[in-house]
């Protein structure tokens, strides 16, 4: 069992999430610093003291020191993300924030100091606010222009520093997330066709993000990145695997025009059947048909259950989208079911469906850690449930590439402790360094590595040979 050569080892972390300085050297505020409570409540009409995003774990300023952990841990690759609104302030603006654009430049070089390759996501939950306020958000069609200056401003500027891009973060999350596509009315104010509507607009901006990147330089490498979440039939009745696929379905759906190019039969019927009539205008089946995507990109963290009539079973947690619990696996604090398998069989059905490289772009436990000290006085964390769960889910991997899938990396969620994006909090920790912060916002920001931090440098040092041996460090 070997992971092949090349494979790119690495961490995963998104700028709204730990960058901080929300309003330093010229950035306006993004969505997210109007969410202090995460996907629990309502944005606030302006930040408030509460939010821990807008401090983050002040990677704005100590991103040399971070940048220098994940380098001695031996990082190949490190996902990130720009920040829309510290280029763009206002995402409407015509000319871009020099102060934004170079603090990227400062990060990719010392990443290349390293030897570390950046995978930049370009739109990672994090929209200007202003885009929010007064166009509500994706529905609104003029957001892809505003998208279009941006990605052409970054892709040019960063073109020699970084070859790998993603589009937007979990781009279905926006059917059970809108406000993180800068969509702020509530649900009852939403109709399901300006969602669907919204959902396009990224779809297009995406394949015309695609297309300005080949065009600025062929040499760069344009994925999206999905939510992966395969479900399960919890009985054998024909109907309940009928409700499998139609939830497979809606997640199947992004990559299926991300990577196809057009709009698949099943959806289709789904629109047709909500009344819902989506606004194509003049050369957006082109586009999208012309311009996919490079590789795949996606989160994987659980599975789920389905039934046709959930009502009967218990509902279960999850990462933005919901399902059944399945009472053959164990959850974890925040009940997210744990399912290392799961993995393998969402590589399998990725490749058998696309044959496209694959590249796992989140995957972690969330997990309320102890800092203690060790023998020798050392502050660090006892993390053996993360070693269990991290380890069982690279087996997985290592077998699926067994079954002949071609998988380009794994870059695991998030190699240091930042604040959680569902709930706002920093006790759900799934980092390789403890950060002091609390979630009431006390704490000295001190880095701590915790004993999965040894685990995975060894893991990157022998390209996973490891994973197949007893680890009791």
């Amino acid at each position: 069992m070997g992971f092949p050569k090349g494979f790119l080892w690495g961490g995963a972390t998104a700028a709204n999430q730990y960058e901080g300085a929300y309003n330093v050297d010229g950035k306006g505020l993004s969505v997210q610093d109007v969410m202090p409570n995460g996907l629990q409540t309502p944005p606030t009409e302006e930040p408030t003291e509460d939010n821990l995003k807008l401090k983050g774990i002040n990677f704005y300023e100590n991103y040399k020191e971070d940048i220098k952990l994940f380098a001695e841990m031996g990082f190949k690759v490190y996902r990130t993300s720009i920040a829309w609104s510290r280029i763009f302030p206002n995402g409407d603006d015509a000319e871009p924030n020099e102060e934004g654009l170079q603090f990227y430049d400062d990060v990719f070089d010392e990443l290349t100091k390293y030897d570390i390759e950046p995978l930049v996501t370009l739109s990672h939950y994090e929209p200007p606010l202003n885009l929010a306020r007064n166009y509500d958000g994706w529905t609104d069609r003029r957001l892809i222009d505003f998208f279009n200056r941006y990605v052409r401003t970054v892709f040019e500027r960063y073109q020699d520093k970084v070859k790998y891009w993603l589009t937007f973060n979990e781009v279905n999350s926006i059917i059970g997330a809108p406000a993180n596509g800068a969509i702020f009315k509530s649900k009852e104010e939403l109709t399901t066709e300006e969602l669907w509507q919204a959902a396009h607009n990224q779809l297009v901006a995406s394949a015309s993000a695609t297309k300005i990147a080949h065009e600025i330089n062929p040499d760069l490498e344009v994925g999206c990145m999905v939510i992966s979440m395969p479900a399960y039939p919890m009985t054998p009745d024909p109907e309940d695997m009928l409700a499998v696929r139609q939830f497979e379905n809606q997640n199947y759906a992004f990559t299926d025009i991300h990577v196809r190019g057009e709009y698949p039969g099943y959806l289709k019927r789904y629109l047709k059947e909500n009344n819902v009539e989506i606004e194509f205008e003049e050369g957006d089946a082109e586009l999208l048909k012309e311009h996919t995507v490079d590789f795949i990109s996606f989160s994987y963290y659980m599975s789920t259950a389905m039934a046709h009539n959930p009502e009967v079973y218990e509902g279960s947690e999850g990462n933005i989208m919901g399902g059944i619990s399945n009472p053959t696996l164990e959850s974890s604090e925040w009940g997210w079911q744990i399912d290392p398998v799961g993995l393998r069989l969402v590589l399998n059905d990725f490749w058998d469906r696309y044959q496209l490289p694959l590249f796992i772009v989140e995957n972690g436990l969330g997990a309320k850690d102890e800092l203690i000290q060790d023998e020798e006085g050392n502050y660090t964390v006892e993390d053996d449930y993360r070693i269990d769960y991290l380890k069982k889910h690279l087996q997985q991997v290592g077998e699926a590439i067994e079954d002949g899938v071609e998988v380009m990396g794994y870059t695991s969620w998030a190699p240091i402790d930042l604040v959680s994006m569902s709930t706002a909090q920093m006790s759900k920790r799934y980092g390789y360094i403890y950060v002091d912060r609390e979630d009431d916002g006390s704490g000295s920001m001190e880095r701590y590595k915790k004993k999965s931090f040894d685990w995975y440098k060894e893991v990157i040092e022998t390209n996973g040979q490891v994973l197949y041996e007893d680890y009791s460090k």
